[in-house]
């Protein structure tokens, strides 16, 4: 079965696609081949796609405590054809743009499937895939590119597709991430990794519909205390975070990614104190 570059569907800001080289390294030097793999703030998972369908995890487990993203993977990996239908079926315009980011306003008065449908409309169409965004090209569609740039439906759909035929191999969850791995993750095999990407320290508050304070950062910080399987954390590169993660190994890396506009990001990724770090680090990774 071949797996296309980019195996998740969604765009995500500041999203860990590239990663997966460097989580494939950090399965094959920990003993984790086959073994789970979590993603607390999964946003697009692309990473955890990626080791799936390159059979490096047996079971992801996606969590993501906005109930639109929730909603997406709920519907791309439980209600696949049902997604799909409805992708296929809605037109990619500026009418519908305006219909969709109502049903995110208003998530309450709509079913699950429709803010699927929604989330993904708005990923898809929106400025970097921030769904609290513009739409590509402006209201009157007057920008060089248009909205429906980023969704070509016969590239997108055969995605969740694939998702769905791995149903039996992911879990789905809207949980806050605390309460992810203090009640989820001591049940999970020996063999797991779990990969927390929280939103950035400096800029979340303009990606993400949820971001954290100060307080919130030093909350994931002391609950990983206590966690017993491996993990790896990557933040933005800040005084604080450093200083919250002082007591474990960091790497400093360089991330290329869009947001706006394209530029590099200097990033931290953080070890917990099991983890043996692949000879082939994010140097030659990143960039």
């Amino acid at each position: 079965m071949g797996i296309k570059a980019f195996a998740t569907p969604l765009r995500y800001p500041g999203g860990k696609g590239k990663f997966s080289h460097f989580v494939k390294q950090i399965f094959e030097s920990n003993n984790l081949l086959d073994g789970h793999y979590v993603e607390p703030y999964a946003g697009g998972a692309g990473v955890a796609l990626e080791l799936l369908f390159h059979e490096y995890a047996s079971r992801i487990h996606i969590n993501d405590i906005d109930p639109a993203v929730h909603a997406f993977w709920e519907s791309a990996v439980n209600h696949t054809e049902d997604l799909c239908r409805l992708i296929y079926d809605t037109p990619v315009t500026i009418e519908t743009w305006h219909k969709q980011r109502h049903v995110l306003a208003n998530l309450e008065q709509h079913s699950v499937a429709e803010v699927a449908l929604a989330t993904f409309f708005l990923n898809r169409t929106n400025r970097s895939g921030i769904l609290k965004a513009g739409v590509i090209g402006g209201l009157s569609q007057s920008g060089k590119w248009k909205l429906d740039v980023r969704f070509n439906k016969d590239n997108l759909i055969p995605r969740i597709e694939l998702i769905g035929r791995y149903r039996k191999r992911i879990q789905v969850y809207n949980l806050d991430a605390v309460e992810l791995m203090n009640n989820i993750a001591p049940s999970l095999p020996e063999k797991t990794l779990i990969y927390l990407d929280p939103p950035y320290y400096v800029k979340g508050s303009g990606l993400y519909r949820n971001f954290y304070e100060h307080d919130d950062h030093v909350l994931i910080a002391r609950t990983l205390e206590s966690v017993k399987h491996p993990w790896i954390v990557s933040y933005d590169d800040t005084k604080e975070i450093r200083e919250i993660y002082k007591s474990y190994r960091q790497d400093k890396y360089f991330l290329s990614y869009t947001a706006q506009e394209k530029k590099k990001g200097l990033e931290v990724m953080i070890y917990g104190p099991s983890i043996e770090i692949p000879d082939q680090g994010l140097e030659k990774m990143a960039g």
